[in-house]
């Protein structure tokens, strides 16, 4: 995902796809345990989606502080 489409979202569609970013990486997490995890580079994507989101959600708080 990248960081100009997440500028365009509303705050409360940026929440909502940080949820959805959290539930695909405890579903990542619980597959390397069970020894299931095909697609290994999915982690690292995921947990830079997370930060580019939470990033974008704290620019628009500061703007509007």
């Amino acid at each position: 995902m990248k960081t100009e489409e997440l500028r365009k979202k509303s705050a409360v569609e940026l929440n909502q796809e940080l949820i959805e970013q959290l539930k695909a990486q405890l579903k990542l997490r619980m597959q390397r345990a069970t020894g299931q995890v095909a697609q290994t580079h999915q982690f690292k994507q995921i947990r830079r989606d997370i930060a580019r989101i939470k990033t974008v959600l704290n620019e628009m708080q500061a703007g509007n502080a």
